[in-house]
């Protein structure tokens, strides 16, 4: 496994998925912000959360990095239209499994079936995340393919 690659591509990988998403949200096609939810599970400080979550979610991206490039040996195959198919799978399973299980995870969010309580203040976000908009599930589904071309490509490079 070549790890150079693996930091750099994941590196690369995790700023473009974090940029396209921000920037969904910017734009109004999406109110879901991954490094919020995950920083808002160990602070209520709203700005804390945001700074955390995002070290956080760097570090899954480097994670999922290590998974990817796993694969890559496991299968014999790196290239960014292989790491593309490997995000788009990862995003079907995040949209369809992860968002659906967050409220039961999360400490302060409220879930689908009892609605919010006074310390609970994050929307669930419901099935394919669709409680933070239509387009959520697009955004989503298009970061991650790019997340995983990106890793793909630079995985080859460095092989």
């Amino acid at each position: 496994m070549d790890l150079e690659s693996v930091v750099l591509g994941g590196f690369l990988a995790t700023l473009l998925l974090t940029t396209l998403l921000a920037a969904a949200q910017e734009l109004g096609w999406s109110r879901m912000s991954l490094p919020f939810l995950l920083g808002t599970m160990f602070t209520p400080d709203r700005h804390r959360a945001m700074v955390l979550g995002f070290a956080l979610h760097f570090l899954n991206g480097w994670l999922f990095a290590l998974l990817y490039a796993w694969i890559f040996e496991l299968v014999g195959r790196a290239d960014a239209i292989f790491g593309a198919l490997l995000g788009f799978g990862q995003s079907l399973f995040v949209l369809i499994t992860l968002m659906p299980l967050l409220p039961y995870l999360h400490p302060r969010m409220a879930s689908e079936h009892q609605g919010p309580e006074p310390t609970r203040a994050l929307e669930p976000p419901g099935f394919l995340a669709l409680n933070y908009g239509r387009t959520t599930p697009l955004v989503t589904v298009l970061a991650h393919f790019a997340y995983g071309a990106v890793i793909g490509y630079m995985y080859r490079l460095g092989a």
